[in-house]
């Protein structure tokens, strides 16, 4: 990954990313870490997460990785008071860990859409809450930053995640009110179509279509997600509160009609670019 920012900018920092043993997670894992902060990461699976502090501390970046599901209060309480008692505070938090899956509305059952929007919001409020009292509060400093998703005109084929989403993004914007006379800043980051491992549950027709869909004619990766997460991490950022940043090459400002792609049966709809 080619350094941006200057040496030492998070020194003697800790930041927290959730969902960090893989993706744009672990990019900016590494990327906070190079630049001298001491990174704790969880996730769901722990050999993900066992790959990804090996591969940190390969780095010379002093790391903590532990497993925890974002959905489970208690699991989330125990992990954040691991990260104290080892690191002593929390600088940054990244809410980086999401599920979803590709579905048409009129197919998606009542446990489907709830378990998303537990995940995606009502998880992502219970690690937010966790850190803020048990670190950023009481030292009266901290950054949020709020991975989301390209959800500003709606998410035809994942109405769960746009839905939860959404609310994140509202979320984003009521803390960065109330939690301000904390000195807590909270800002938002939402992707268009990028290369990471999740996206090789889908089919290939459709990263292609996304592909031609986008008006730079390509998909977006990790790393540029995590220059951006990194930005709003730093000092540099500390003027800026309150926002959602959409990093998808303008897709999302991009003329589009949602159809449903030919070669690709069964699929929920996906946009391609008005001519």
């Amino acid at each position: 990954m080619d350094q941006v920012y200057a040496d030492g900018l998070f020194s003697d920092e800790v930041v927290l990313i959730t969902g960090g043993g893989t993706g744009i997670g672990l990019a900016s894992a590494s990327e906070m870490g190079l630049l001298g902060a001491k990174v704790a990461i969880c996730g769901r699976r722990p050999e993900p997460l066992r790959k990804a502090v090996n591969r940190l501390g390969s780095q010379g970046i002093e790391a903590f990785g532990a497993p925890c599901d974002i959905r489970e209060p208690e699991m989330v309480d125990t992990f954040v008071d691991a990260v104290v008692e080892r690191f002593g505070r929390i600088d940054v938090l990244v809410n980086n860990a999401g599920g979803q899956f590709p579905t048409t509305a009129e197919a998606l059952s009542a446990k489907g859409f709830q378990a998303v929007v537990r995940n995606n919001l009502v998880g992502t409020w219970a690690m937010t809450h966790a850190v803020a009292n048990k670190a950023m509060i009481p030292q009266k400093r901290g950054r949020i930053v709020n991975i989301i998703a390209s959800v500003v005109r709606g998410f035809p084929g994942m109405v769960h995640t746009g839905a939860a989403r959404a609310g994140v993004d509202n979320m984003t914007k009521t803390l960065a009110v109330e939690w301000a006379m904390h000195g807590i800043r909270s800002n938002a980051v939402a992707p268009g179509v990028i290369v990471t491992s999740g996206t090789k549950q889908y089919p290939p027709g459709l990263l292609d279509i996304a592909e031609k869909a986008n008006p730079l004619h390509r998909l977006g990766t990790a790393e540029e997600v995590s220059h951006l997460i990194t930005y709003l991490a730093s000092r540099y950022a500390d003027f800026i509160t309150g926002q959602t940043f959409y990093i998808d090459g303008g897709a999302s400002i991009w003329g589009e009609q949602w159809v449903v792609p030919e070669d690709v049966p069964k699929y929920p709809p996906y946009p391609v670019p008005r001519r």
